[in-house]
């Protein structure tokens, strides 16, 4: 029995796909710096490097994130396309490869919570190396004003302590990771369905909250 040879067409399908989806991913990365529209498109970063892992595999997926860093790089500067790769790039990479192998919601948003964490702190460092100044105080700084303003409404006589200061400003940290990662699960999931790519389904919870909404 003869073997059907591979249809040429279907070759360089990857990497025509990995050039477009980094392409647009980096095209709204510029956007999202100069006309910022909150969380819309900062959803979108991680999720087009998901999808070339879903569709052509690990080795397309780190192609994809790279040539998106050179693209920002060309069009922004080092910085900013650092600030892509550490956390956005990473998490692409990531988020496809446990959603490849369908593991749960609860592993892959804590192992994507993690990596946005780290990269805040990667940023912040970067951030602060280029500007000369601690933003960590700065940051600090800013939370012992909201926690003094708290205290002072609340009629207590409190002074707020380093680490409650510190413990405070990782927690909000976590917060906003947590919420960004949920809403690229839930993008991802109702996107990657229309087209044909399936992702591990929601909590039972959050299906049922979801359906309850739609009702």
């Amino acid at each position: 029995m003869s073997k059907v040879p591979p249809n040429p067409v279907d070759k360089p399908l990857p990497m025509v796909e990995t050039a477009f989806l980094a392409s647009a991913t980096a095209l709204i990365w510029y956007i999202n710096t100069y006309f910022p529209l909150g969380p819309l498109l900062r959803i979108f970063f991680p999720i087009p490097t998901a999808l070339i892992y879903l569709r052509w595999g690990n080795r397309s997926a780190w192609m994809s994130a790279w040539v998106t860093t050179l693209l920002i790089t060309v069009l922004m500067g080092p910085p900013r396309s650092i600030q892509f790769l550490m956390p956005y790039g990473v998490v692409g990479v990531m988020l496809g490869g446990l959603w490849k192998r369908q593991v749960s919601w609860a592993i892959s948003m804590g192992w994507s919570i993690l990596i946005m964490a780290i990269g805040f702190f990667f940023q912040l460092n970067l951030l602060s190396l280029l500007v000369g100044t601690n933003l960590w105080i700065y940051i600090n700084r800013q939370i012992t004003g909201f926690l003094d303003w708290v205290v002072i409404k609340l009629g207590l006589l409190l002074q707020p302590d380093v680490i409650v200061i510190q413990l405070f400003a990782v927690g909000l940290i976590l917060l906003n990771a947590f919420l960004y990662i949920l809403l690229v699960h839930l993008v991802a999931w109702l996107v990657f369905d229309r087209i044909g790519v399936s992702i591990p389904d929601p909590p039972l919870w959050l299906q049922t909250f979801l359906e309850y909404q739609d009702e």
